[in-house]
């Protein structure tokens, strides 16, 4: 879309901007998972407060599937969702962990294609508190963002010296 003439315009574009921006995110952590060969260590933790990929992809998976199954109708805290097994567990193989990680994405992402210009000022609830569609992409923009690179960089411990870079190189320039 080139110069958007009006607001609905402008609205549209950012739902089309924020729909890549999430689509390349999922990817990144994506490839950065392709890179570990032993399905083990994704479910690796650093230290016993800290989470493995595979709890990662949970919780992420979990908190898609709640905020955005009927997004616009019910609140985002579903009260089925149980937040705190999302941090328990384990994934037992790589098959498993990718149905999870896109079982979320695909609840997301079809609800965000399915958003209007219009929509973005209309009101959702998460944990009872109004946000305006806008806000709530923002939110889970910002949370999906630190999660995914949280993903990479246990990815890139995990792969030590065998870690390929997803962007430039050190000492590169683009």
């Amino acid at each position: 879309m080139e110069n958007p003439s009006n607001v609905q315009d402008v609205a549209n574009l950012y739902l089309q901007i924020a729909t890549e921006n999430f689509k390349q995110l999922k990817a990144s952590a994506e490839k950065a998972i392709s890179q570990i060969k032993d399905d083990a260590r994704l479910n690796w933790a650093p230290g016993e407060e800290s989470n493995s990929i595979a709890v990662i992809v949970k919780h992420v998976s979990g908190n898609m599937i709640s905020r955005w199954t009927d997004f616009l109708t019910t609140d985002g805290e579903k009260p089925g969702r149980n937040r705190d097994e999302e941090f328990e567990g384990t994934l037992s193989s790589r098959e498993e962990l990718l149905a999870v990680w896109n079982r979320g994405w695909d609840v997301f992402l079809r609800t965000l294609s399915e958003l209007k210009g219009e929509d973005l000022l209309r009101t959702v609830y998460i944990k009872q508190k109004p946000h305006s569609v806008l806000e709530a992409i923002e939110r889970q923009m910002s949370h999906y963002s630190s999660h995914v690179g949280q993903i990479i960089y246990l990815a890139k411990m995990i792969q030590g010296d065998e870690w390929q870079t997803l962007s430039i190189p050190k000492r590169k320039k683009a």
